[in-house]
């Protein structure tokens, strides 16, 4: 899954303090194969999360655990526009 976030310049180190929260909890996840927040070398306010996860069925827990269903909307104020989401299969 890809998660990319499109955050407002003055709001960044907030944003990365509750993204903290939400990697370390996500990592413990049952399924969780890796799970990180990149920077974007260029536009520092574009953080993505990058996620793999062991199958659709490990992402739909993560989706409804109460780390993410607590933290995830609360991101949505330090956005200039709305978060693109796109979720892969790996296929080779």
């Amino acid at each position: 899954m890809v998660a990319k976030n499109y955050v407002k310049p003055e709001k960044t180190q907030e944003f990365l303090g509750l993204c903290r929260k939400l990697v370390e909890a996500s990592l413990k996840d049952e399924g969780c194969i890796d799970y990180g927040l990149y920077q974007e070398l260029e536009n520092s306010g574009n953080l993505t999360f990058l996620e793999e996860w062991k199958d659709e069925k490990s992402l739909d827990q993560h989706l409804n655990s109460s780390h993410f269903k607590e933290i995830f909307p609360l991101l949505s104020e330090y956005l200039e526009k709305e978060t693109e989401v796109n979720v892969y299969r790996k296929t080779l």
